[in-house]
């Protein structure tokens, strides 16, 4: 049995800074948004101390593969 090694995933990351205000509904909405339609995923959030947010979303890359 043959074993196939997959080489290391590659992402492209976005960040997204967001004021203590912010509205959450609309918020929500945008990550839909990013999610459905650019196949973006969140993969990290952090909030800060005054309220802010940081959330980094990722998406594969994927290169095209020469078939001749």
């Amino acid at each position: 049995m043959t074993t196939v090694t997959r080489p290391p995933a590659e992402f492209e990351y976005r960040v997204l800074v967001v004021g203590r205000g912010a509205d959450r509904s609309r918020l929500r909405q945008e990550l839909t948004d990013a999610a459905e339609y650019g196949k973006w995923e969140l993969a990290r959030t952090r909030v800060y101390v005054g309220g802010a947010r940081k959330m980094w979303l990722r998406r594969r890359i994927i290169r095209a593969a020469r078939t001749f």
